[in-house]
């Protein structure tokens, strides 16, 4: 049922563990393919690895920011960690990272000889302001992509940036090159917060955001790509569920990619990602998970598309939750009014911007014509 064939490569399910520490070397991958993942990508690996920085990771109830750069292990030194990685089987792909097209095709053709199952392309990240260029043009990205393509016998999937201005340009330049898919998206520069006590920003320096912050990027950029380049894509960007994993493949994605949730709450929490994906299928009586794929681009329609309808909110017979003004205080038209136990809708000050039916979790109120 959840069976997936991504760029070629036979997953036994569509969740992957992304790229991070969390698969910093051949026993880190080889624990993340033993607890459920269909596949497992390694931390990025570069010709000259640098020392960490202390603290580099920094989190809260939304997410985290990340200064961790890429691999510290020396590239002659993955023939081991490769070996460790899959001698139990599973499916490694190997992320190489890079300045020049030579460079990232060295590097990708050694991973191939290491025993990698496929190459993913880093092109982006946020704690190097310089390698946001490179995600964002496209000429360039297509160089990497084709260099690595023409250097390898293995599937090569490319990592994109949200922060580009046309991400479907990179998408398109990395089909182009002869890449297998893309990856969207990579973390997201910015910084995590302030201690306004000590003027100190959560951490010294800019990093990567990840986790629910960025979802509603991910998707857009999943969405954006599936309705304008035909290629394989795997969504990433604040997975912590069955659902939201779900979200993504209904947008146009393949696999999904899993990396600030399994560095939280332990690499155990794929399986039960896994797990729910599976019940939602088997209760939607679904043969194999594909089904899904892209079945919300026909939903999503273009600004130019919206019709302008005379919709207004219309209350149930639900009762609210005690003691609730939720509706109230987020109806900026003065529409709502509460008249005892029950809400009043005013319509002909409901403009029906719709903010009512989401803030209410009782479910007391719909839009309606």
């Amino acid at each position: 049922m959840l069976k997936t064939n991504f760029m070629g490569l036979e997953l036994d399910n569509p969740v992957i563990l992304a790229a991070g520490p969390w698969n910093r070397d051949g026993e880190s991958v080889r624990e993340s393919i033993e607890c459920g993942a269909g596949a497992v990508v390694t931390e990025s690996i570069v010709s000259d690895t640098v020392l960490d920085v202390r603290p580099r990771i920094a989190g809260d109830e939304m997410g985290t920011q990340n200064i961790r750069l890429y691999s510290d292990i020396q590239v002659e030194g993955w023939e081991r960690e490769m070996k460790i990685a899959k001698a139990s089987g599973g499916i490694v792909i190997a992320s190489v990272s890079g300045w020049t097209p030579s460079e990232v095709a060295y590097l990708a053709s050694k991973m191939e000889k290491y025993g990698a199952d496929g190459i993913e392309l880093s092109v982006s990240n946020p704690a190097v302001e310089s390698l946001e260029v490179v995600a964002s043009d496209a000429g360039t990205v297509f160089d990497m992509t084709k260099a690595i393509v023409s250097s390898v016998n293995i599937p090569v999937i490319v990592k994109l940036s949200q922060n580009t201005t046309n991400i479907s340009k990179v998408a398109k330049a990395v089909k182009a090159a002869g890449g297998s898919g893309v990856t969207a998206i990579n973390t997201i520069r910015g910084i995590l917060g302030v201690d306004i006590e000590k003027a100190q920003p959560t951490l010294s320096t800019y990093g990567g955001i990840s986790g629910s912050y960025i979802k509603p990027l991910g998707l857009a950029s999943v969405a954006t790509i599936a309705q304008t380049e035909s290629i394989p894509i795997s969504g990433v960007g604040g997975i912590n569920d069955g659902k939201s994993a779900i979200e993504y493949m209904m947008l146009g994605a393949t696999t999904v990619q899993i990396g600030t949730h399994a560095m939280i709450h332990g690499k155990e929490s794929v399986r039960k990602i896994v797990q729910e994906i599976r019940e939602w299928a088997q209760n939607h009586k679904l043969e194999n998970i594909s089904q899904i794929r892209g079945k919300a681009l026909r939903n999503l329609k273009s600004f130019d598309e919206m019709k302008f309808e005379p919709a207004t909110s219309i209350a149930n017979s639900v009762p609210c939750d005690e003691n609730c003004s939720k509706c109230l205080d987020a109806c900026m038209y003065g529409a709502i009014r509460r008249d005892g136990d029950s809400i009043q809708v005013n319509e002909r000050k409901c403009t029906g911007c719709g903010l009512c039916t989401y803030v209410c979790t009782a479910k007391k109120l719909n839009l309606g014509l």
